[in-house]
């Protein structure tokens, strides 16, 4: 094994470990598969440790204290051990998949027939962790060696099993930095019209892994190549060709500045970029070929920003994102222009602006798209440089005055005192009133009591 764990792994993969030594001991073949074994062999410390075994559900579960069935018609059952959860798998073959997404019926096999039915080389070795040794029947070394990424055995029938692998293809493939097989590629392409038969919810989140743990420009290139794009996300296939000024776009079209983006935040922060800043990266500028207008002065783009919003929501709602996610995501396309005003903004404004909720999330998607066009960040700068030499009372000041001091000064009860609350802080942040004194001079001589 190359890619030993670290020191916040090693509990769980020695917790693995045991649990694959034990079935050993209680007669059972037993490995670690799947991704687990790709990452060792690429020197990467795995996240999670799938097992897979000859033992029985019902033997797997006579040998552990905590178990739970999973999938007891596919023979999967998850065992609970030192605070840690491991998918244990008898070998299986599958029988025919009739709803491209699970088979109809399995029988229990050997370890070979159980490589033989898994979706791509790489994700088919089997690895002995005790004595090192490893199975390999579909040649997934020479294509880990080779970085590709390779269906096992006839591609249209792999796809044909579970449609959703036409998409985790192109997801290994952008995250390992790895390339399609042309077969492989040539399968997708064909198939690729059945990936409306996937969930929503299956869909979003291998396109999440896409945006966040690497590649994220090369994965939606294929997804563009191969089709899948203007299946799943039309709105973000438009932008291809959409030309911008080259004064502020040197780079190019409304693509092209997308992917830049994508790549510089893959390139900065996978395999942990924020998922509501990595889907704001890619839609910030959505709304553009919609809002395109062209005149003796140029490409504009009135409007983009609301239009990018609407459709940015929509897009999140049919995937079946919460409400939270799509409102982040809202939030962070809504406001990405405003930036270009930072140093004009009234001192009331700008320490509003600078206050609001995931102001960081703001400030990373505005240098990002910054860096993928012109380069020029002294809004970002001023900004950061705004946030360095402020106190947290100049830009969260406490209240001078409270609800219950305006009644006690003989003001009614009503909408009256929260207008009268929201411009006292208005002038605070203003910096105009100060004190306790100067605010019930403000109120006085502003509203009748």
């Amino acid at each position: 094994m190359t890619g030993e764990p670290d020191d916040r792994n090693g509990k769980k993969y020695a917790a693995a470990r045991r649990i694959v030594s034990r079935l050993q001991k209680a007669g059972h073949e037993s490995y670690f598969v799947g991704g687990a074994v790709r990452d060792f062999l690429r020197g990467v410390t795995p996240g999670d440790y799938d097992i897979a075994t000859g033992a029985l559900p019902g033997e797997v579960a006579a040998l552990f204290d905590r178990t739970v069935s999973v999938g007891a018609r596919f023979g999967v059952m998850m065992v609970v051990s030192e605070g840690f959860s491991f998918e244990v798998a008898t070998f299986r073959s599958d029988d025919v998949y009739e709803d491209g997404r699970r088979p109809s019926r399995v029988q229990y096999a050997s370890a070979r027939e159980d490589a033989l039915r898994r979706d791509f080389t790489v994700n088919g070795l089997f690895l002995d962790p005790e004595s090192g040794d490893l199975l390999d029947y579909v040649g997934g070394r020479a294509d880990l060696a080779k970085k590709i990424i390779r269906a096992i055995g006839d591609p249209d029938v792999r796809f044909r099993e579970d449609y959703l692998r036409l998409l985790r293809a192109v997801r290994l493939a952008a995250n390992l930095h790895f390339t399609l097989d042309p077969e492989t590629r040539r399968a997708i392409t064909a198939a690729a019209e059945n990936i409306r038969r996937v969930s929503a919810e299956r869909i979003a989140e291998e396109l999440q892994k896409i945006l966040i743990r690497g590649g994220a420009r090369r994965g939606f290139e294929l997804l563009s190549e191969t089709g899948l794009l203007a299946l799943l996300l039309p709105e973000v296939e438009q932008m291809r060709g959409v030309a911008q000024p080259p004064r502020f776009h040197p780079e190019g079209d409304v693509w092209e500045h997308t992917m830049r983006l994508l790549d510089i935040l893959s390139s900065e922060t996978a395999p942990h970029t924020n998922p509501a800043l990595a889907w704001a990266a890619l839609l910030h500028d959505v709304g553009k070929p919609a809002a395109k207008t062209e005149d003796d002065r140029g490409i504009h783009f009135y409007g983009h920003v609301r239009r990018g919003v609407a459709i940015a929501e929509d897009l999140m709602r049919r995937l079946r994102f919460s409400n939270a996610q799509r409102e982040t995501v809202a939030r962070l396309i809504g406001q990405h222009m405003d930036f270009m005003n930072v140093t004009k903004m009234r001192p009331a404004r700008l320490k509003r602006f600078l206050r609001m909720p995931d102001f960081d999330l703001h400030l990373q998607l505005h240098r990002l798209d910054c860096l993928a066009c012109h380069g020029l960040l002294e809004d970002y700068d001023f900004c950061r440089e705004q946030l360095r030499t402020l106190e947290r009372e100049a830009l969260h000041p406490p209240r001078l005055l409270t609800g219950d001091d305006l009644l006690a000064m003989g003001y009614a009860p009503g909408k009256q005192i929260g207008e009268i609350l929201r411009t006292l802080e208005e002038e605070q942040l203003e910096g105009s009133i100060s004190s306790r004194e100067e605010a019930e001079a403000f109120v006085q001589a502003r509203w009748a009591r």
